[in-house]
C-alpha cells in the first residue's frame, strides 16, 4: 500500500491552525493582573535549567541511541513543520498515558513511558506533535506554571491559597483550550485524522483497539452531547472544572470537524501564514475569541449555554425578561 506523502509546511505560523478559543483565553490570560509577578516568584523558587536537570537525572534522555525510534519521529515533525529547531524529549516512567512540555526559552518534552507500550508508531508521531503544537504556540511557560503551582505549597510562594484560587481557574480555562491548538498540530503533522482519533481512544480505556469502534465512539460523543437538561449541564461544567484536558468525547469531535474543513484543506494546498509577517496584536485575539464564542453560544444548544446568551441578547437590547428566556431554556 502507498503511504502519502507529508507535506512540508515551509515558514508555517502557528496561528494558521491555533483554536480561537486557546487565543482568546491565552490573550486574556495574559492580561490577568498579578499574573506576572506570580511567574517571577515561582521562578525565583526553582529555574528552567533545574526542571532540565531533574529529568537528566531521573528520566531516559532521546537521542539516537536512546530511543531511537522517538529521535526520528521527532525530527520527521520538526521538518514537516519547518520549525527552527527540534526539542530535546526525555521519557519519564509513569503509567499514565500522558506527556508534556516545561521550560521557557528552550522548552522541552516529556514522554510518560506508558504511553510506549501500546501506541502504534503514527500515534506516536501524533502525541510529539501535539507537544510541538504548545511549543510553537507559546504554551509552554505556561504549562510550566501550572505544573509548578501544583507542586510548590502556597506557603512558599508567600499567598493564601485561596488568593491562588481564581488564578488556578483562569489557567485551567486556557490549558483545557490550548489542547484543542494542539490536537490540530498532531492532524497536520500526519495529515491525517486517524492516529489522533486512536490516541484519543485509548486514553479513554480503548488500550485494545481492536475491541473498540471509533464509530461507536462518535455515536458515545453524541449521546454525551444530548444531555441538555438544566442539571446534566451543571454537572459537565462541574466535572470538568479542574481538568486540565477537555473530554475525549469532546475533542474527538472538534478534530473531526477541523480536518473535515476547508481551513485544513487550505494548509495543505499552501493557503496559510508565514511565520514574521502580520503579527496580531492581544487585542485582535481577544475579538477574534470573542467573535468565536459569541457564534457558538448563539448556536448551542447546551441549556446553560442558551440562558447566558439570551439574558446577554435581553442585556445588549435593553428588551425582553427572564420569563421568557426561561421559556426558550425549557422549551420542547
Amino acid at each position: 500500500m502507498l503511504v502519502p506523502k507529508i507535506k512540508k509546511l515551509y515558514d508555517i505560523d502557528p496561528r494558521s491552525w491555533e483554536h480561537p478559543a486557546d487565543k482568546a483565553a491565552l490573550a486574556a490570560l495574559r492580561s490577568l493582573k498579578g499574573l506576572d509577578e506570580l511567574v517571577s516568584t515561582i521562578l525565583s523558587v526553582t529555574t528552567e535549567k533545574s526542571l532540565r536537570l531533574m529529568h537528566l537525572a531521573s528520566a531516559i534522555k532521546v537521542t539516537e541511541r536512546q530511543y531511537p525510534r522517538i529521535f526520528r519521529l521527532t525530527a520527521e515533525v520538526t521538518d514537516t513543520f519547518d520549525w527552527p529547531y527540534t526539542p530535546t524529549v526525555f521519557v519519564k516512567q509513569s503509567v499514565e498515558y500522558n506527556a508534556g512540555v516545561l521550560g521557557a526559552k528552550e522548552p522541552f518534552v516529556v514522554l510518560n513511558s506508558y504511553l510506549l507500550r501500546n501506541f502504534d508508531e503514527t500515534e506516536v508521531k501524533a502525541i510529539l506533535a501535539h507537544e510541538l503544537g504548545h511549543i510553537m504556540s507559546g504554551h509552554a511557560p505556561y504549562k510550566t506554571l501550572i505544573w509548578m503551582l501544583a507542586r510548590i505549597s502556597p506557603y512558599l510562594l508567600g499567598l493564601p491559597k485561596i488568593v491562588l484560587i481564581p488564578i488556578f481557574a483562569a489557567l485551567y480555562e486556557w490549558d483545557r483550550k490550548s489542547e484543542l491548538t494542539a490536537d490540530r498540530a498532531e492532524v497536520l503533522a500526519l495529515q491525517d485524522d486517524g492516529p489522533s482519533l486512536n490516541a484519543l481512544m485509548r486514553m479513554a480505556g480503548g488500550e485494545d483497539l481492536s475491541e473498540v469502534d471509533i464509530n461507536e465512539f462518535f455515536l458515545q460523543a453524541r449521546e454525551f452531547d444530548e444531555q441538555k437538561s438544566l442539571l446534566d449541564s451543571v454537572h459537565k461544567l462541574l466535572n470538568q472544572l479542574w481538568q486540565s484536558h477537555p473530554f475525549p468525547v469532546e475533542r474527538i469531535q472538534e478534530l473531526r470537524t477541523w480536518s473535515a474543513s476547508g481551513a485544513f484543506k487550505a494548509i495543505l494546498d499552501g493557503n496559510y501564514l508565514k511565520r514574521g509577517f502580520s503579527a496580531e496584536t492581544p487585542e485582535e485575539d481577544i475579538k477574534a475569541g470573542f467573535d468565536f464564542y459569541k457564534r457558538d453560544m448563539e448556536d448551542s444548544e447546551d441549556p446553560l449555554t442558551r440562558l447566558a446568551s439570551n439574558l446577554g441578547k435581553g442585556i445588549e437590547k435593553a428588551a425582553g425578561n427572564l420569563e421568557d428566556a426561561f421559556k426558550e431554556l425549557f422549551k420542547p
